[in-house]
């Protein structure tokens, strides 16, 4: 199994605290940590840890966070070599505050200085002899040709659709699989429900919108079901979106039907989110299977 994906990466910089300090004030960190971000590597690397071989194509600079986001990409066995470097610039930091209490964060992130690729970049080499691609819609233009380069390929395609941005739909619509975030769903200035039906409309395989702790909705064959999210204690829920992506395709990539799919990209988001950092906690197959048959996470709704 072969998964390419294309989008931006990040060096995050995770810092633990009691409480979400005020204005003007100051707050001592109780922890802290640094590992790579971003919404398709860290799906990758989720990937990799779970035995697919995974290709990231993107772009960062040749300052420190770029040296560090390629070093840890490599770390977890994935292929870099369509990671293109662009000297002098910046790459993308993010600050994220993580509250030790809830595991809830906030993120506060610096944009690259670096150009996007553009797509005369995408090369088709990279996509055609792979079982998928993964694409989070932040370098629009080359997303798009990536995307139109993996339909005439027969490769499937799944748009992780984080926020709502100029072209997204235009993605979504070239995409088999949409799984998008309750944050999309408001940029659309709709219901969950309603926003998943309007990404329905776009005619893809399966769409799914993440509801965080209250876990998901899910489109499929025109039918609707909802699944409750596993329950536990978190410490972090930096990149579990992130990571239940991941899931996702391997569950399609194992040819299990939507809700066992979903249902395992909901475990194995849930267990990521017992250690600090988007990546550290990301489980083993062999935890997640165990995970899925002691906890409790069920079809609320379908119809």
């Amino acid at each position: 199994m072969k998964v390419a994906g294309l989008g931006q990466s990040s060096l995050d910089y995770i810092a633990f605290v009691d409480r979400f300090p005020e204005e003007d004030t100051k707050a001592e960190v109780t922890d802290f940590t640094v590992q790579g971000g971003g919404p398709v590597a860290t799906a990758l690397v989720s990937l990799s840890r779970l035995g697919v071989k995974t290709f990231f194509s993107g772009r960062v600079s040749d300052d420190h966070a770029g040296v560090e986001i390629r070093r840890g990409l490599k770390a977890e066995g994935v292929d870099v070599r369509g990671l293109k470097v662009q000297k002098g610039g910046s790459s993308q930091l993010a600050f994220i505050l993580v509250n030790r209490k809830t595991g809830s964060r906030t993120i506060l992130w610096q944009r690259p200085t670096v150009s996007p690729l553009s797509p005369s970049e995408v090369s088709p080499s990279f996509i055609k002899d792979k079982d998928f691609l993964l694409l989070d819609g932040l370098m629009m233009d080359s997303s798009v040709r990536a995307a139109k380069t993996a339909r005439a390929a027969g490769v499937p395609v799944m748009l992780d659709a984080g926020r709502v941005r100029p072209g997204m739909l235009e993605l979504a619509a070239l995409s088999d699989y949409i799984v998008a975030s309750e944050e999309f769903a408001r940029g659309l200035k709709l219901t969950p429900l309603d926003a998943l039906k309007r990404l329905s409309s776009l005619n893809p395989r399966a769409a799914t919108v993440t509801l965080g702790a209250r876990g998901s909705v899910t489109w499929a064959g025109g039918k609707i079901f909802r699944l409750s999210a596993f329950k536990v204690r978190a410490v972090d829920t930096t990149g579990a979106g992130d990571v239940f992506h991941g899931g996702y395709v391997y569950g399609l990539l194992q040819g299990w039907d939507i809700q066992k799919t979903v249902r395992f990209a909901s475990a194995f988001a849930a267990l990521k989110c017992l250690r600090p950092g988007g990546r550290e906690g990301i489980p083993t197959l062999k935890a997640v299977l165990k995970f899925m048959k002691s906890a409790g996470a069920r079809v609320l709704a379908y119809g």
